[in-house]
């Protein structure tokens, strides 16, 4: 195999299990949320939803956790628990507050819950989960543009799986 190749597969393995703390953060919102909204049902002085009811606090929490979990295991695997703990935690409350300011944003240009905001529905949440993250550790500028490159097709493909089995109601 060729060994640029090998180091360009190397790096992406390394992007996905570093953004894996978000990525289960933002799904674990997405499976196990619903409930009482972040915004408590309230508009914002446009007259609109401030975030809307896909946004709730029992998915801000399983996801964190959930990413907080991932980022227990990965720091079990390289010998650094506490730091795990923490990426993971901020990885994933990233994602999470990431994806609340897309669905803020996509209130104010008014678009529906569920419609489309292409790269806005797939970045939002890595954004957010690179700044919160960077308090305590930048990956460098090469893993941000893979992260932001792989991860809508990341995004698009788990949503097209999702719907092809069922589990959501549209493809994006």
């Amino acid at each position: 195999m060729n060994p640029d190749i090998f180091n360009v597969l190397n790096m992406l393995v390394y992007v996905i299990y570093f953004m894996l703390p978000a990525y289960i953060a933002n799904v674990s919102a997405l499976t196990f949320g619903g409930g009482t909204p972040l915004d408590f049902g309230q508009n914002f002085r446009d007259g609109r939803r401030i975030l809307g009811d896909g946004v709730t606090w029992k998915g801000l929490v399983v996801g964190t956790l959930m990413g907080t979990i991932v980022g227990l295991l990965q720091g079990l695997l390289v010998g650094n628990i506490s730091f795990g703990i923490l990426l993971g935690f901020l990885l994933g409350l990233g994602a999470l507050v990431g994806d609340a300011a897309g669905s803020f944003i996509k209130r104010r240009i008014n678009i529906g819950r569920g419609r489309p905001a292409p790269l806005l529905d797939q970045l939002d949440f890595v954004v957010g989960a690179l700044v919160l993250s960077s308090l305590v550790f930048y990956p460098g500028l090469p893993i941000i543009i893979i992260a932001l490159i792989i991860s809508p097709i990341l995004h698009l493909s788990a949503n097209a799986i999702s719907y092809a089995l069922g589990m959501k109601d549209v493809w994006y």
